[in-house]
């Protein structure tokens, strides 16, 4: 039986891990060299992406619960922590800044998976969940193999 509360809970859960990707992706451009134009202008495309899914995910939550969320997770922060770690070691290092954000990544995925492995989620929910998660998943591997490419420093 479909539970709207416990819906929009995972809807609202994934909604915060499209925020921590957003604040993810704004901290790496921020901290990228001038001449990384092609990482800075891919990093915005991927704000763009959780803007519209985040979109996705609020106007589908919209008709029956009003609160959406605009924090970030616990697990967020810790990435975005993590991150600013790495990039004190390695500053121009864009192998490490691919790899940073591989590690976001690959939380969003997990997040994801255990959104579609939630009981009693609405059936429309469930599928928007399995199109966004295919969506990023396309995203996380373009960045892996960008960080593929990437010489070790």
């Amino acid at each position: 039986m479909e539970d709207l509360k416990k819906t929009a809970e995972v809807l609202n859960d994934l909604i915060k891990i499209n925020n921590d990707r957003i604040a993810g992706y704004e901290k790496a451009i921020a901290e990228l060299p001038v001449a990384d134009v092609d990482l800075k202008a891919l990093f915005s495309s991927l704000i763009e992406q959780s803007e519209r899914l985040k979109a996705e995910l609020q106007q589908h939550i919209s008709g029956w619960q009003n609160k959406v969320e605009d924090q970030t997770t616990t697990s967020g922060k810790i990435y975005r922590v993590w991150m600013d770690i790495k990039q004190t070691f390695s500053m121009d290092d864009r192998k490490a800044v691919l790899e940073s954000c591989e590690y976001g990544e690959d939380a969003a995925q997990k997040a994801y998976r255990e959104a579609e492995r939630e009981e009693g989620i609405s059936t429309p929910a469930r599928a928007l969940i399995a199109n966004q998660k295919t969506q990023l998943l396309a995203s996380h591997d373009h960045i892996k193999q960008l960080r593929d490419r990437e010489k070790v420093g």
